[in-house]
């Protein structure tokens, strides 16, 4: 099972990815700011950079410890001795909640903030933006997740189901298409949507600190964290000290996070559109 997840993951990202980047041509939810091939181009670069340094540094950890797990039977799904389909659910479940709480530090500790505000600082968002992580954030990561494994007890399998789970979620999530509201006012009652996730990733502070969640919104709900009531028509997407396209090219961005770096929030604790929009 966890080789045919494993197999099937890659086709079902790359044609999702595919799919989303048509209707977001189609069908746009935010006005874009930048050339999308220029943008597009820039993210992938700085995806490949990061998958590459991730296979380096990740696979070498994940693997050997979600064997070990099921060996030792280690964690707390595997203390409880659950029906296997049962463990696999409740796996993919609590790694998204770990995520959750992974994302909230990523924002709220500066040394972690550093490498996340490669993400937040590309100027239009869309399904490109999803895979565009700084590998030094990537690689901070493999220690928390050792850490989910090892705690809830992720197999093998489990954590291809998580995979497979969360990749299409954050694709979708980041992407510029224009859903029927009342279809999305159904499906963010459960899952990310790209009006939600649109919030978070707006130029003001207050609205960038909600909807953290990255598969179901759930833990929103729970944290009280979820924000509903903000018009994509009035969002500015990035980080205010930012909002200059030179400023946001490949060779600015990825020395980024070991370089000074400006007071980021100084112009958005509230919405006042006025003060920063280009």
């Amino acid at each position: 099972m966890k080789n045919f997840l494993k197999i099937i993951s890659v086709p079902i990202s790359l044609g999702t990815f595919g799919v989303l980047w048509w209707l977001e041509n189609r069908r746009p939810l935010r006005r874009a700011v930048e050339s999308k091939l220029v943008r597009n181009g820039r993210n992938l670069a700085v995806a490949g950079i990061a998958a590459a340094v991730l296979q380096l540094c990740e696979q070498p950890v994940v693997a050997p410890l979600t064997e070990l797990v099921e060996r030792k039977n280690l964690g707390l799904l595997k203390f409880a001795r659950l029906p296997k389909l049962l463990e696999t659910i409740l796996a993919v479940v609590l790694m998204d909640y770990t995520l959750y709480l992974w994302h909230v530090l990523t924002h709220k500790v500066p040394f972690l903030w550093r490498f996340h505000l490669v993400h937040h600082i590309d100027l239009d968002l869309d399904a490109s933006t999803a895979i565009r992580f700084h590998f030094g954030e990537l690689v901070i990561s493999v220690a928390w997740r050792a850490a989910q494994i090892v705690i809830i007890g992720v197999s093998p399998t489990s954590f291809a189901a998580w995979q497979l789970f969360l990749f299409p979620s954050i694709l979708f999530h980041h992407s510029n298409v224009r859903l029927p509201r009342d279809l999305e006012k159904k499906l963010n009652r459960f899952v990310v949507t790209p009006r939600l996730h649109g919030i978070h990733h707006s130029a003001v502070r207050n609205e960038t600190d909600s909807n953290w969640s990255s598969g179901l919104t759930v833990w929103d709900w729970l944290h009280g964290t979820l924000k509903t009531d903000v018009s994509q028509d009035e969002i500015t997407i990035g980080v205010p000290a930012y909002q200059n396209p030179d400023e946001v090219k490949l060779p600015k961005i990825l020395p980024l996070p070991f370089e000074k770096q400006k007071s980021d929030w100084q112009l958005s604790e509230t919405r006042n559109p006025a003060k920063y929009l280009r």
